[in-house]
């Protein structure tokens, strides 16, 4: 998957401390991972990092401190971390608008919880809240696909679904029995039992082009258990080749939309990240590159970077001919 941002990490842990001091008897790690929306393993690394800030000094008495009980965590030492963030007025508009339009949404879950929190947010944005003018917003492709899945899951009806596979580069269709839902880096996703593929599988939901409800029941067989996912949601195929990638700064975006790991920032090129992509078709891999027009080089392995060079001298050996043709 990719790494997550400086500014990303660095909201959680301000919110951490006052969030952990609101439950002095301590949080089950998982349940603070939930709420978090990251894996465990990055949220045991937040802690860990907790551990050594603190007060100008940085010794013993100043720096922030956690104990670890079972799977519980608790904070025992603020060093003055103790108020949540405020928002601005600009951010809790925003805010009271995203929960106005959550609420319209069918099939939502939890909504006794969105009224809560939009009745908090309207405070805090106080009379600028009340001023937000209608806003029609329409319910785009993925917030439809979350309603249907959900109302899957509710009724345990299996699900007809139109899914773009992106290492393959294929639009799939195929019935599934829904087993769960997971929010994962921001990103929903359908854990179910794919018919088609004889195994468990994770949908994501924005790329998911079109979902019904079927009226048979959904009947997950006996062998289809959940993932872990503490590790990270991305599993590859058994089998898949590994193809890494020099992306410049505006293919960035490549690492957000695709399945990738070992994400890390280079130099060469300036802004750029390296990342690794699995695939079982490696001629996927030459084509997202040929369609990047030079915004992405190919590392490794050897045969895959030559096959995009004569790709490339290939194409240009055809505009030459063309353009001759035409002069």
């Amino acid at each position: 998957m990719s790494a997550p941002t400086t500014t990303e990490r660095m909201t959680r842990l301000l919110a951490l401390v006052p969030y952990l001091t609101a439950r002095q008897e301590g949080v089950p790690l998982a349940e603070a991972a939930r709420d978090f929306g990251v894996p465990e393993r990055q949220l045991r690394r937040d802690l860990e990092l907790l551990w050594m800030c603190g007060l100008p000094g940085y010794g013993p008495g100043d720096l922030i401190d956690l104990v670890f009980e079972g799977d519980r965590v608790r904070v025992t030492f603020t060093a003055g971390m103790v108020r949540p963030l405020r928002l601005t007025t600009d951010e809790a508009v925003a805010l009271v608008v995203a929960l106005r339009t959550l609420l319209e949404l069918p099939g939502l879950a939890e909504r006794d919880a969105v009224s809560r929190a939009l009745a908090k947010v309207s405070t805090v944005a106080g009379h600028a809240g009340d001023r937000v003018s209608p806003v029609a917003l329409s319910v785009d492709a993925r917030e439809q696909a979350l309603a249907v899945v959900r109302e899957g899951l509710e009724r345990r009806r299996a699900l007809h679904l139109h899914y773009y596979v992106p290492t393959r580069d294929e639009r799939t269709e195929r019935t599934v029995d829904p087993m769960r839902l997971l929010l994962v880096d921001g990103k929903w996703y359908l854990e179910a039992w794919c018919r088609r593929a004889e195994g468990v599988r994770l949908f994501r939901l924005d790329r998911v082009d079109d979902v019904v409800v079927l009226d048979e029941p959904a009947a997950p067989p006996a062998e289809a258990h959940e993932r872990d996912v503490d590790s990270g949601i991305y599993q590859p195929e058994a089998g898949a080749s590994v193809v890494r990638l020099r992306l410049a700064r505006t293919a960035r975006w490549v690492a957000e939309y695709y399945p990738v790991e070992d994400a890390r920032e280079v130099d060469d090129p300036p802004g750029g990240l390296a990342v690794a992509v699995r695939t079982a078709d490696v001629a996927w891999a030459r084509r997202l590159v040929a369609s990047l027009g030079g915004a992405a080089t190919v590392d490794e392995p050897a045969e895959v970077a030559a096959a995009v060079a004569a790709d490339a001298r290939a194409a240009l050996a055809r505009y030459a001919d063309v353009a001759g043709r035409e002069g």
